[in-house]
């Protein structure tokens, strides 16, 4: 009779920072009672304050990464770190890290590949109207272009498999990040999931890194690249449409009177619809081409995604389950 083998997952806690010296030690030291046994990693993205001496002083392993922009340090966290499951968190004190242990257990239970925790009101008050109404647009904007997977797309609170930590590209540089992995699970059709927690307030002497105006240029950026990438036929397909309409408006009054008096007196006019037009067809025929492209790169990604192994957890006790069934050297099976 084989002894049943268990094995506990390795966590890693994975907390991008940049002038977080108020916080980072309370953070780091929550983290560490609410998950003895998880590794926490502090990437220290060119802190001016001592953000990386408070986070080592307090237990974390810190990291330094160069280029500025939580999508580098995200990339650069992604392909370091060797885990079974996958926790990122602020440094900013705003999510609560005893909240951590249930997003973990929703990640086995339901087998995910990623859980957000949704910052219960954020859309009300993030702190600034500016951040509320962005919050309420982009959120919007995303369900009508990308799917209805998610409810808040900007939320750092988030916990992954291993499998979507591997195979999940990155290219984003800055606080975009969070929706090229909602855009990632979604293309993908990735199983995950969402579970609404309380979102703190900042302490006093620590300040908001983002921009209203900036970040939210660069966030609507995104949307349109991730569009362009993963639905290349609606995207030029609006352009066709804008194309086509502005030629028809241009070209209906000219075939008017041309029916009319057999005559085109307005050539510039008549060229420019007609040039109007061939870029329709060009769009169409440019989404056509491109959809046929997203689709095998989609395609490619999903099986690459399906060859990564979804946690050592699992593989770990299957190789445990067939050393037990193997006879040992020198002796032969017994026959039933």
């Amino acid at each position: 009779m084989p002894h049943e083998v268990r094995h506990e997952p390795d966590i890693a806690v994975l907390l991008p920072c940049y002038n977080e010296e108020p916080t980072i030690a309370e953070v780091v030291r929550r983290f560490r009672e609410a998950l003895p046994s998880a590794a926490i990693y502090v990437y220290d993205n060119n802190s001016r304050d001592l953000t990386a001496l408070r986070a080592r002083a307090a237990g974390a392993t810190v990291i330094r990464e160069p280029r500025q922009g939580k999508g580098n340090v995200v990339r650069r966290m992604f392909a370091d770190i060797e885990a079974d499951i996958y926790l990122m968190a602020d440094g900013d004190g705003t999510y609560a890290p005893e909240d951590a242990p249930q997003l973990i257990n929703t990640l086995l239970t339901e087998r995910c590949d990623m859980v957000v925790g949704t910052r219960r009101g954020v859309t009300d008050d993030a702190g600034r109207s500016g951040h509320a109404f962005g919050n309420r647009i982009f959120n919007s904007l995303y369900k009508r272009l990308f799917g209805s997977d998610f409810t808040d797309i900007f939320s750092g609170y988030r916990v992954f498999t291993r499998r979507f930590v591997k195979s999940f590209p990155a290219v984003s540089g800055g606080f975009e990040i969070e929706t090229e992995m909602s855009v990632h699970a979604s293309q993908l059709k990735l199983p995950v999931s969402e579970i609404a927690l309380d979102y703190g307030r900042r302490p006093e002497g620590s300040s908001s890194k983002l921009s209203t105006y900036r970040d939210g240029a660069r966030i609507l950026w995104m949307f349109a690249m991730l569009m362009k990438e993963t639905q290349p036929l609606r995207f030029f397909g609006a352009f066709a449409v804008f194309f086509l309409g502005a030629s028809l408006f241009l070209m209906t009054p000219v075939l008017i009177e041309f029916a009319e008096t057999g005559l085109v007196p307005r050539m510039p006019t008549w060229v420019l619809s007609v040039g109007l037009l061939l870029l329709s067809m060009l769009s169409v025929v440019t989404g056509l081409i491109l959809d046929s492209v997203s689709r095998g790169r989609a395609e490619q990604k999903r099986i690459f995604y399906l060859s990564m192994p979804s946690g050592r957890v699992e593989r770990r006790e299957r190789v445990a389950e067939q050393t037990a069934l193997k006879p040992s050297p020198g002796k032969t099976p017994r026959a039933a």
